[in-house]
C-alpha cells in the first residue's frame, strides 16, 4: 500500500468516526477536529447569520429558498446534518416519500450527503405527507425543515 494509499484510509476512518460523533451530538456542531498520526481531519460549519465570503457574489441558494414557516396544525421532519438533499436512494430511483403518503416514526424519508457520507433522515413521528419543502440535490442547513406533515391523528382521506 502506497503513502498516498494509506492516507485515504486513514481519512476514511476519521471521517466515518466524525460522521458517529456528530450523529451522537445534541445540537448543531460547528466544529469537528480528529487526528490520527500525522493525519488530521477538520470540518467547521459557518452558521446562516454570518456572511458569505468576499469572492461570492451571487446569493446563497440556500438563505434564498428557505420556506416559510409550517401552517398551523403541520408539523416538519428536519435536515439532521448540513449538506445536500436527495429524496431517493440513487438518481433515477423513486423517492423514499411523496405527497400523500403516511408515514410513520423511524421511516426513512430521504438522505442528506455530508462529507461524501450518506446520513439517512428518519420522521421522529407518524403523519401524512403535506408538502415536500426541499428540492431534490438541494443544499439544506441544520435543523432545517425537509417535509410538512399533518399529524397522524388529523391524517385523514
Amino acid at each position: 500500500m502506497s503513502a498516498g494509499q494509506g492516507t485515504d484510509a486513514v481519512l476514511d476512518g476519521l471521517r466515518r468516526h466524525a460522521h458517529r460523533l456528530v450523529a451522537e451530538l445534541a445540537g448543531p456542531v460547528r466544529r469537528v477536529r480528529l487526528r490520527s498520526g500525522d493525519t488530521v481531519l477538520e470540518v467547521e460549519w459557518h452558521g446562516p447569520a454570518e456572511a458569505a465570503p468576499a469572492h461570492r457574489t451571487e446569493p446563497d441558494p440556500v438563505v434564498a429558498a428557505e420556506p416559510p414557516p409550517p401552517e398551523p396544525g403541520r408539523r416538519t421532519v428536519r435536515a439532521p446534518v448540513v449538506g445536500t438533499f436527495y429524496r431517493a436512494p440513487e438518481p433515477g430511483a423513486v423517492p423514499f416519500v411523496a405527497v400523500g403518503d403516511l408515514i410513520r416514526p423511524g421511516q426513512v424519508i430521504g438522505i442528506v450527503e455530508a462529507m461524501k457520507l450518506m446520513n439517512e433522515v428518519t420522521a421522529d413521528q407518524a403523519g401524512r405527507v403535506v408538502e415536500v419543502l426541499v428540492d431534490d440535490g438541494q443544499p439544506v442547513e441544520y435543523d432545517q425543515p425537509l417535509l410538512a406533515l399533518e399529524p397522524a391523528g388529523q391524517a385523514g382521506g
